[in-house]
C-alpha cells in the first residue's frame, strides 16, 4: 500500500531494503506507542502489537 510517498509493508514481508521502521495505522497514521524494528536486507518485518496496523520506514 502506498500513501503519499511511502510505502506501507504488512508483517511478515520479507525482501525489504535494509534499515529502520516504526509500526503505524492501518492507514499509515500515527499510533501510540510505536514499536521500532532494524532489519537487514532479505529479514522478514516482525508482527505488528495489533492486526491490521503496517511498517513504514523511516530512514
Amino acid at each position: 500500500m502506498i500513501v503519499g510517498n511511502k510505502t506501507l509493508h504488512k508483517p511478515g514481508e520479507d525482501n525489504r531494503s535494509s534499515g529502520r521502521y516504526i509500526e503505524v495505522g492501518p492507514r499509515g497514521g500515527s499510533i501510540p506507542n510505536p514499536r521500532y524494528a532494524t532489519i537487514q536486507q532479505g529479514d522478514r518485518l516482525p508482527p505488528t502489537q495489533k492486526a491490521g496496523r503496517r511498517w513504514k520506514k523511516t530512514c
